[in-house]
């Protein structure tokens, strides 16, 4: 029975182990354009947990436009900039306390994925 139990758990992790990567190539995206490569872009979200509903996100490429989703992947705001930054501010109206997603994509058409936590008002 031990034995079972240990090929069974190391079967798991090896599995659960497998499925983790840093980046992601999706073929219903790669028809838009875009690329998912998240070693070579430097970004900061601050302040991390997100209070009093604003945040700045700076980046060292040129931000195109955000998308920030909830986490059962509603859309709570979205922009796109005419002309592309490095560093913004984002005031969100009537969050609630949870997770976020933040979508960025970048003027060379790739795109990243970062997760905030919004705390509650006091």
């Amino acid at each position: 029975m031990k034995q079972v139990l240990l090929i069974f758990i190391l079967f798991l992790c090896a599995f659960t182990s497998y499925g983790q990567r840093d980046s992601i190539s999706l073929p219903g995206q790669m028809s838009k354009g875009y690329r998912f490569d998240e070693n070579d872009v430097n970004i900061s979200i601050y302040p991390v947990p997100v209070r009093e509903n604003s945040f700045t996100i700076k980046s060292d490429k040129e931000i195109s436009s955000i998308k920030i989703t909830n986490i059962i992947g509603q859309d709570i705001f979205m922009t796109k900039y005419n002309t592309p930054i490095f560093t913004t501010k984002i005031i969100l109206e009537n969050t609630k306390r949870g997770m976020y997603l933040v979508a960025i994509t970048f003027s060379d058409n790739t795109r990243t994925v970062r997760r905030i936590l919004v705390e509650g008002t006091i």
